[in-house]
């Protein structure tokens, strides 16, 4: 059995961005237009107006101060209210592989290695931009990987997954180098148009590069105990898919976009996260006195101060737990690594930390990481 290290991340950041004040000013365009288009139907007391937003609100709310999207103006159009993205032909590189590719090569420099050197290739995010052929296949030939690659998706706690399924494949000897890429377009299954959720999500890319920590060539993070788990819930959903045509449901219906359940969300996943870094830590014979970081999955700040104070037993400080979700707003399964990939460099050989992922499913993964 081979010992598996990150011994490399990276992060693509879009060039564009979103902050709150210039988010409530188109929704609440929007809202307008709506009101104004049911005036009729208000005034019978048919339909609720729609509620403005404001920035006071979503940072209370989330503590999201902006977003990285890749394409602002239609998501800020409020006669459109999504992004506008220009189709690719079946020659080019996939938005997702493009992105991916950027991340992906920040993570092979800082390891010290190529693409050649890479035998396994897992995209990991929450919605794939098409069902076939898989979008990691198409970034292990951009890179000039060798082995073989698959996509896989478990929403929010993909990037985790990934890492264990990954880690496993290392420990074994079936792979001697793997990349976990987790290209997140969240802005376009986003709904900008419902006020409670408008502000959730923002585009990223991220990966990680794991191999044999005897073959680490510099400074590295020793992949120690790895968990996830999964308990079916409704409460985030999202019902688009390949079989809309076939259900006769091509129309811009609410719930083929992000929607979620949040009061249910907090009361039900929070000790479920808890419980099972708590749990993850005690098999491998970790106290909450030995973490020097907790890189969290970067949803919302209420529910990671929650989850922080259960793992460590009192009020983390900010740098025992950095959050990233002010700028990068929510980037489903890329969150955590962002954390990681900003907040890792500081740590001196032996510090401990815990790489932990949540989300739809319900589903949960956590990684325990030490400096080498």
């Amino acid at each position: 059995m081979h010992q598996p290290a990150i011994t490399g991340h990276g992060v693509f950041t879009p060039q564009q961005s979103i902050t709150n004040d210039e988010l409530v000013v188109a929704f609440n365009a929007y809202a307008d237009r709506w009101n104004a288009g049911h005036a009729a139907a208000i005034e019978a007391g048919e339909v609720e107006p729609m509620a403005h937003s404001s920035a006071e609100f979503i940072a209370s709310a989330s503590g999201i101060e902006q977003r990285y999207v890749l394409d602002k103006a239609g998501v800020l159009d409020p006669a459109r209210m999504y992004p506008r993205l220009k189709p690719r032909a079946d020659d080019e590189p996939s938005i997702m592989a493009e992105i991916g590719l950027d991340a992906a090569r920040q993570a092979l420099a800082r390891a010290g290695r190529t693409g050649a050197d890479i035998d396994l290739v897992i995209c990991a995010a929450s919605n794939h931009e098409r069902a076939y052929p898989a979008i990691a296949i198409e970034i292990q030939k951009l890179l000039g990987a060798g082995g073989f690659a698959f996509d896989m998706n478990v929403a929010c706690s993909s990037a985790t997954f990934g890492i264990q399924a990954a880690a496993d494949m290392i420990r074994t000897g079936s792979v001697r180098r793997a990349l976990v890429v987790n290209p997140e377009i969240c802005s376009g299954h986003l709904e900008w148009r419902d006020r409670d959720c408008h502000f959730i999500f923002g585009d990223v890319a991220t990966a990680v590069v794991i191999e044999r920590a005897d073959e680490a060539q510099g400074a590295h993070f020793v992949i120690h105990g790895t968990r996830c788990a999964t308990e079916f819930s409704n409460n985030i959903r999202n019902n688009d898919g390949f079989l809309r045509r076939a259900h006769d449901q091509m129309d811009d219906r609410r719930d083929m976009q992000f929607m979620q359940n949040g009061r249910k969300v907090f009361k039900e996943v929070l000790p479920m996260v808890s419980a099972h870094i708590l749990s993850n830590m005690a098999d491998e014979g970790w106290q909450p006195d030995d973490l020097k970081r907790l890189w969290l999955h970067q949803a919302n700040k209420t529910m990671n101060d929650f989850i922080g104070r259960k793992v460590l037993g009192r009020v983390p400080d900010a740098a025992e737990q950095p959050n990233i979700l002010q700028d990068y707003a929510n980037t489903s399964s890329a969150g955590s690594i962002i954390a990681f990939s900003q907040n890792c460099e500081d740590l001196a050989p032996g510090d401990k930390g815990v790489i932990c992922s949540f989300g739809a499913g319900y589903s949960v993964g956590s990684v325990l990481v030490e400096r080498a």
